[in-house]
């Protein structure tokens, strides 16, 4: 015999603890404007869930989870949970409308969110978002054609181009990428398949939260490919802000699997040698590389602040068939306070930036830091008299150390960054010491 639970229309909203067990046989239906609140309460569906029209709110300040052998398929789920808790599925789950991001996560915990072709994530945050250290994936099926800076269902996967894609299917997971080239990634990735997936000419950009970097910088991240999850191609960038939390590629002829890593192709590793010096002309940028193989040109870069560039100059690539090549270029018209950098380009079109070095006709003896106070990210301005190894110390109010930094320091001026995100807010004392410990430096900082 079959039991159905009906909740009217007339309430405008049940709460239930401990669990909602739905048995085998039964069928609960939410009607009309009303929203079921799971208040640190588990759904386990065995029977049927019909959510109608309405909200489904896990609430409290423990974690809630989702399960049963019968599916469920939400009409809207409203994520709001406390002390950093969490709603867990322990089965894969639909969803219609959206997911609500209020407060805590949702941990795929190897299953999937399916928002079909309707569905969208709304209000996803820093500290209320999806996460999934066990696998399980949240996709997406949109139709796309020439999109122009489309965010399918927010998923944080920005695409644009001038072709017709048709039919799209993006899955983001959460899981760390590992593989030949790639030795590790931020918490994030996404699989794009399209019916049109040659010759798009399209971008990608990549969006991330601190929270999935993973113990990595999000100074220097990259993007990496790969269509077999087991071999990655480092493709370097086209744009990026850390600040805004994103990498674009905008070179991509295939859609396939997407993530962020470090940069494996670090110029330090054919450049022999790398300098921005005074001289009486202006400021001479000159660099040796080796082993150059598949470099198309070479673009200087210049900055007021390390992080909006100019290109300044563009040098074709000498000989790649040379073991060793020399370039060089003169600034005529310096800034007071400039930076500089070289990005090398391949004949596809990738990209890797060398080190930023500063030059200062005037400044001869320069240590600051900004901002102070800072809510994520601290640059270091310090003039150096030769290369050195540096290391950059952060301590507490009880004097242990809390984030510990090397950096390889240049003649000149030095723009060093420094991912303080995951500090508690305080006030520390910073401490820079290069030239064999020689020199130093010392600060105090708040973070905020």
């Amino acid at each position: 015999m079959k039991v159905q639970f009906l909740l009217l229309a007339l309430l405008l909203s049940a709460s239930i603890s401990a669990q909602l067990d739905i048995k085998t046989g039964s069928q609960f239906t939410i009607v009309g404007n009303m929203k079921l609140t799971l208040q640190n309460a588990d759904l386990i569906n065995d029977g049927n869930f019909v959510a109608g029209n309405s909200m489904t709110s896990f609430t409290g300040n423990a974690s809630s989870s989702v399960s049963g052998n019968q599916p469920v398929q939400f009409f809207e789920v409203n994520i709001k949970k406390s002390n950093n808790s969490s709603v867990l599925l322990q089965q894969g789950v639909g969803i219609t409308n959206r997911i609500l991001f209020s407060s805590g996560f949702l941990d795929l915990n190897g299953f999937d969110a399916d928002l079909g072709t309707t569905a969208r994530l709304d209000s996803e945050q820093e500290n209320s978002r999806i996460i999934g250290a066990n696998g399980g994936q949240v996709s997406f099926r949109t139709t796309l054609n020439a999109p122009n800076a489309a965010n399918p269902a927010n998923l944080g996967a920005i695409v644009t181009s001038a072709q017709n894609l048709g039919n799209v299917i993006i899955r983001r997971g959460h899981q760390a990428q590992h593989g030949s080239t790639l030795i590790n990634s931020i918490l994030r990735y996404y699989d794009i398949t399209a019916d049109n997936n040659l010759g798009l000419s399209a971008s990608l950009k990549f969006t991330y939260f601190d929270g999935e970097l993973n113990s990595l910088s999000k100074i220097g991240l990259v993007i990496y490919k790969s269509d077999d999850s087991i071999h990655w191609a480092d493709m370097g960038f086209s744009s990026e802000d850390s600040s805004a939390k994103y990498v674009e590629y905008d070179a991509i002829d295939t859609l396939m699997r997407w993530t962020l890593g470090e940069d494996t192709r670090i110029l330090a590793q054919n450049f022999l040698f790398y300098n921005a010096r005074c001289d009486e002309n202006g400021v001479s940028i000159s660099w040796t590389t080796a082993l150059e193989q598949n470099i198309r040109n070479y673009e200087i870069e210049r900055s007021e602040d390390g992080i909006s560039w100019t290109v300044i100059a563009d040098l074709s690539a000498l000989d790649s068939n040379s073991s060793e090549n020399n370039y060089s270029y003169t600034d005529h018209s310096p800034l007071q306070n400039g930076y500089y950098r070289v990005a090398q380009y391949t004949n596809d079109a990738a990209v890797q930036y060398s080190a930023i070095s500063g030059a200062s006709c005037n400044v001869t003896n320069l240590f600051n830091i900004r901002p102070n106070p800072a809510q994520s990210e601290l640059q270091i301005n310090l003039t150096c008299n030769s290369e050195s190894e540096g290391l950059i110390r952060i301590f507490d109010s009880k004097g242990s150390v809390v984030l510990s930094q090397k950096t390889m320091m240049t003649k000149g001026i030095n723009l060093i960054r420094l991912d303080i995100g995951r500090l508690a807010n305080a006030t520390y004392f910073l401490s820079v010491e290069w030239g064999n410990g020689q020199m130093k430096k010392t600060a105090e900082i708040i973070k905020q």
